[in-house]
């Protein structure tokens, strides 16, 4: 019998390679290398000759597309997603710790990651992995559960930062993230690859109101604070209680008026240096890890 000319050292470069990826991917999301700001799935779009700007292919409103390997393997391992198919390169199967995709309860297509281009756009850092599922849950405020700590979002809209605020939220054990139906992201696959894998397990509730849901949340024991570059007093000297909820505007323009005058205090994040504003994700990180220090008291 003929030898496979590529041998064990195939395998082995196969195995090397994905540990390379990974540690790189590691460092990407730690910021410690930068993403490339052109990415080569574009110029090899531009180069077979696409027309114009690359178009999402139309989903139904009950169909969301998650990639990036952090995400599918939280969304695989979230008993309440309802999971259509996963579509993904061997190499990928291999990082998901996917050995039999046959035991599987839903269909598994393996694929190039040229064909996850084509479907998630140029920019998506898929990762050669893409898990078409269902929606999560509509989720009420009944599921804050006996939670002493909360992110309230007053319209923030880029899924960047609130897949972002996400990731903090669950870092520093927050019941929920409370957000608007309008003017604010849906769950997406941008949403959940900036959370990488924080969607699945902390609540994502979308309300009709604002200023009527802060009201039920002081009728459940929260302080509700918002923060504001004016506001009257540092945010570490404003917290009372046992319950908060810290609420948080769109960069910009800030919380709208009807939230400052619904909300319990107005705080500020005081910053000693030159610039005395932080990208919403930021300031929600630093909030909670005050909170969480005038709750441990």
């Amino acid at each position: 019998m003929s030898k496979d000319p590529s041998g064990d050292k195939s395998a082995k470069d196969t195995h090397y390679a994905t540990l390379r990826r990974a540690h790189r991917d590691q460092k990407r999301e730690r910021g410690e290398i930068p993403t490339p700001a052109e990415d080569r799935r574009r110029q090899k779009a531009a180069a077979a000759g696409a027309k114009g700007e690359w178009q999402a292919p139309p989903l139904a409103p009950d169909q969301v597309q998650l990639y990036g390997i952090h995400t599918v393997k939280a969304a695989l391992g979230n008993p309440e997603r309802k999971i259509v198919s996963l579509s993904a390169t061997l190499n990928a199967l291999v990082r998901l710790d996917i050995k039999d995709t046959e035991s599987l309860p839903f269909p598994v297509e393996i694929v190039s990651p040229q064909m996850l281009d084509k479907i998630l756009g140029p920019d998506a850092i898929h990762q050669g992995v893409m898990l078409e599922t269902k929606p999560l849950p509509v989720r009420r405020l009944s599921a804050l559960k006996d939670s002493p700590l909360i992110l309230v979002l007053d319209q923030v809209t880029d899924p960047h930062n609130v897949g972002a605020v996400l990731r903090s939220a669950v870092a520093f054990d927050a019941g929920a993230v409370i957000t608007t139906m309008r003017h604010s992201p849906t769950e997406s696959g941008v949403m959940a690859k900036s959370a990488s894998g924080a969607m699945e397990l902390i609540p994502y509730i979308q309300i009709t109101n604002l200023a009527e849901a802060l009201e039920e949340l002081h009728g459940l024991g929260f302080q509700s604070i918002g923060l504001d570059s004016e506001g009257p007093a540092p945010l570490e000297k404003t917290f009372v209680g046992d319950r908060v909820a810290l609420v948080l505007g769109a960069e910009g323009k800030g919380l709208r008026q009807k939230t400052r005058d619904t909300v319990s205090a107005l705080a500020r994040l005081d910053m000693p240096g030159a610039i005395k504003s932080l990208n919403v994700s930021n300031a929600a990180a630093i909030a909670l890890y005050a909170a969480r220090a005038h709750l441990k008291r």
